[in-house]
């Protein structure tokens, strides 16, 4: 049994880390804003990552820390680097003075393009104080995840299930399901296999997806066998990004942040960045994972 250190444990990957974590017997201590209904095999440390002694409360004890929170929308710059680079720095500072070595970092492959938007340069800036940290360290650098429990792919889905399918310009995606990233972190965990080692995992395609291929799957999940797929020119994602904010404001979707990344043609996993096969591969087959995330949507009336 090992104790782990969990940051982002409320929220859509870290619950399904947790998740994991209990039910194959590990220990969890979780980081939380709000307080937490009692869980067997978790402990619920109350704080945020701008509160350096929760942190360090968080630490103490455990045998790696798995570091899952991040912004992934915020209103400037200065909202990401508080969320992203600040937190980042703030945890790694907590683990070594508690004296925990190992540290797995969720990052995004959006720190490749680091230039293309300020949520990329944020998990840039943090991947770079990750490395320097001198702790063990491994980065892994999800793809889009998708699966029960997500709201960031919620809209997609909604209109797949009304047979359209808004899209960025051409391009190829990679995808990963948030149980076999949860399998992959807590493997990492509890292994120093790939210490010092950056990982872009994914569902095991070849080339990954292409944007009307993957909204075709979303469709077919959704039950749906025909979508109209329309790909959007990206001034007018960026009009349309100015109507989301009015609309939903801070809840918006589609940002002008977002607009920068989603218009870029390769968010393909790097070719030799997946994990060695021996400590982990994907298991969930794309069409199954979509079905079992439109079930779930479905069932609490969002599709």
């Amino acid at each position: 049994m090992s104790v782990l250190a969990v940051t982002g444990g409320t929220g859509f990957v870290g619950s399904a880390l947790i998740e994991r974590a209990v039910r194959e017997g590990h220990q969890v201590r979780a980081l939380t804003r709000r307080e937490q209904p009692p869980r067997d095999g978790v402990a619920w440390i109350a704080g945020a990552l701008d509160d350096q002694d929760a942190l360090f409360a968080l630490a103490q004890g455990a045998d790696a820390v798995v570091h899952v929170a991040g912004v992934v929308n915020a209103r400037d710059r200065a909202g990401f680097t508080a969320g992203n680079v600040d937190g980042t720095r703030r945890m790694l500072d907590a683990a070594r003075d508690a004296g925990v070595h190992r540290f797995i970092h969720v990052s995004s492959l959006s720190a490749r393009e680091p230039d293309l938007s300020e949520y990329g340069r944020s998990k840039a800036e943090a991947e770079a104080l990750v490395t320097a940290s001198g702790l063990d360290w491994t980065i892994a650098r999800p793809p889009a995840v998708y699966g029960p429990g997500d709201t960031e792919m919620r809209d997609l889905f909604r209109l797949a299930a009304r047979g359209l399918a808004l899209l960025p310009p051409e391009g190829r995606l990679s995808v990963i399901e948030v149980g076999d990233l949860a399998r992959l972190l807590l493997a990492l965990a509890l292994s120093n296999e790939g210490a010092g080692a950056t990982y872009e995992p994914d569902d095991g395609k070849p080339g990954g997806w292409s944007h009307k291929s993957f909204a075709r799957a979303i469709a077919q999940a959704t039950g749906r066998e025909r979508v109209l797929t329309l790909p959007i020119p990206a001034r007018i994602m960026r009009l349309a990004a100015r109507g989301d904010r009015l609309v939903r404001r801070g809840g918006a979707k589609l940002t002008l942040d977002r607009v920068g990344y989603f218009c870029h043609p390769d968010w393909v996993v790097s070719e030799g960045r997946m994990p060695p096969s021996d400590l982990w591969k994907p298991e969930v087959p794309t069409l199954a994972g979509l079905r079992r995330t439109a079930q779930w949507y479905r069932a609490r009336g969002l599709l």
